[in-house]
Formats: structure tokens, sequence, C-alpha cells
């Protein structure tokens, strides 16, 4: 389920705001950010901390609506979208950790060079 990238699309849309807009903001291509409207699991906090920032809403809004969405479906399904949130977020820190150990390693090497 692909619930919060299918309402970054809604939003982006009802603002008029193009893919590329949206790309070029994030500083990534048209075609990488397409993706992450498809597969949600692809953002991460610092992006859509970004897409919120461009489509000037609060990042709750995003999340409110995504389960107004869900309470419209089967209830049983709410538990493992809200786990799926979760993850894709706590997912998304984890891999930006590692990104900045990985680049204080980096500049720790280069600075004893």
């Amino acid at each position: 389920m692909n619930i919060i990238g299918q309402r970054i699309k809604k939003l982006r849309e009802e603002k008029g705001i193009t893919q590329e807009t949206m790309a070029q903001q994030l500083d990534v291509t048209q075609s990488n950010y397409g993706r992450l409207e498809k597969d949600d699991r692809r953002l991460n906090v610092v992006k859509l901390l970004k897409i919120v920032r461009i489509l000037n809403v609060n990042i709750s809004y995003i999340f409110n609506e995504v389960i107004n969405e869900i309470k419209e479906e089967e209830i049983s399904s709410f538990s493992n979208s809200n786990k799926e949130v979760y993850d894709i977020l706590v997912e998304s820190l984890r891999a930006e950790i590692q990104h900045l150990k990985d680049e204080i390693s980096f500049l720790r090497a280069m600075v004893r060079s």
C-alpha cells in the first residue's frame, strides 16, 4: 500500500506543481521523484520534510489524511498501514544515520592523511 506517496501526489497536483519542479527542489531527477510517489518506502525523513515544505503543508496533514483514508477502508488494515508508516520512518532515520556515520568516517580519514 502506498498511501503517503499517493497523498503527496494528490497535494502536488492540487497545487499545480509538476514532478519536474519537485525533483529540482529535492535535487533528484524527475524519474527518481516519480518513484518516490509510487513507492513511499523510498521516502526518508529528510525528503519528507522537504516535500511538505515545498507543498506548504504541515507533515501531520499528510499523516492525518492517511489515517482518514485508512478509516474508510477495513479497520483491520489500519494497524498494518500504521506499522508501515512507522517502519518507513524508522528505516529512513537509520539510513540517514548510517550515511552520516559514513561521511564522518570519510572526513576523519581525509583529515588524517
